[in-house]
């Protein structure tokens, strides 16, 4: 399909096949996301308990911290990883609340941007995690302290001070599509795209990138560290592929975003799950997640909806492989850009 125009009217994404969040809620969540099974995914602990017992790989876990009081504890324990750590709120989303510690600098503590910050900070910015300052619906909530993950060195030239994660929708079990987010300055070394991470499509068949978007908008370099982002091959693409597919079982939700982060020691980790996955993934792939979707069900009529992740992950990267050259020239971007719209039916909101 290439990059999207800017402007256009509801009804030519609806005809390009573009997903907007009222279809995504009404057709695909509400079918196939049933609301019990939401805590499997909105607690990242029962998901990380859900993910181990599975036998799926996630970062390690160093603590928790579940009252105000515990906190003060927090000081012998964290001496204890020199190499940093990670907080985050167990009920957070769109990555606000998370905290990436990368070292020590005497008594201060080193953060992925390079700035350095006083331990009673770390405490006052965990007394916010546990008044559910960055959880769903503002309720109390833990803090999570986690490996801090050493990325694959094929990613040293494209990220900034951060480590870049894969995003994958899985539906009814099958990938469907994928982006890698890549943190830069803006984004203060978090892959969020809203913060202003870089999102740049994967070839499902190749794992290989297609080209990016920052802001709503397409480049083909990275904006810091100005090295190409196109035809970048994700090492070990189909144990991850593979891994992603399997969190069907694991999460029991028919619609899932699937956030993936290769350890340069222990391979593709699980970083969470999301039964409510954004829809910028569309821009960065420049294509929209309609036909893809039909395609699976297309797949499973008449079918008993048994068949493997391994299965299943090989099906989808034959059936959605990109065809045409998989790297967008500047001069598309002189006519077209990416989509910008409000949170309507056609709304595309950046996760």
């Amino acid at each position: 399909m290439g990059w999207l125009p800017r402007f256009v009217l509801p009804r030519t994404l609806r005809a390009q096949g573009i997903v907007g969040m009222n279809a995504r809620n009404a057709r695909f969540i509400a079918q196939y996301n049933h609301r019990r099974f939401y805590p499997r995914v909105d607690d990242k602990l029962e998901t990380k308990r859900l993910a181990l017992d599975a036998g799926l790989s996630v970062p390690e876990l160093y603590g928790v911290v579940r009252s105000h009081h515990e906190i003060r504890k927090l000081d012998r324990l964290l001496r204890a990883y020199p190499g940093g750590f990670v907080i985050k709120p167990a009920h957070g989303a769109a990555g606000d609340g998370i905290l990436v510690i990368t070292g020590w600098r005497g008594d201060r503590l080193r953060r992925a941007s390079g700035r350095t910050m006083e331990m009673s900070e770390l405490h006052d910015h965990c007394s916010n995690i546990l008044s559910g300052m960055y959880s769903l619906g503002g309720r109390p909530d833990m803090a999570m302290i986690e490996q801090r993950v050493r990325f694959s060195s094929a990613f040293d030239q494209i990220t900034y001070r951060g480590v870049p994660d894969i995003r994958t929708v899985v539906y009814r079990g099958y990938p469907v599509m994928a982006m890698m987010r890549l943190p830069t300055q803006d984004s203060d070394g978090k892959a969020n795209l809203h913060q202003g991470a870089v999102g740049t499509g994967i070839d499902l068949a190749s794992g290989k990138t297609i080209g990016g978007v920052q802001h709503n908008r397409p480049i083909w370099e990275h904006p810091d560290t100005e090295h190409s982002i196109v035809g970048l091959e994700i090492p070990g693409w189909g144990d991850l592929m593979q891994l992603a597919s399997g969190c069907y079982e694991l999460s029991k939700l028919g619609y899932l975003g699937v956030d993936v982060v290769i350890d340069q020691n222990r391979g593709p980790l699980i970083l969470e799950l999301n039964a409510r996955p954004g829809l910028a993934i569309q821009i960065a792939n420049g294509e929209g997640l309609e036909s893809r979707l039909l395609a699976v069900d297309a797949h499973l009529v008449g079918r008993d909806g048994t068949e493997p992740p391994e299965q299943r992950a090989r099906w989808a990267g034959e059936v959605f492989a990109r065809h045409e050259a998989t790297e967008a020239t500047p001069a598309d971007a002189a006519s077209a850009t990416p989509v910008t719209q409000d949170a309507d039916s056609t709304g595309i909101e950046l996760r």
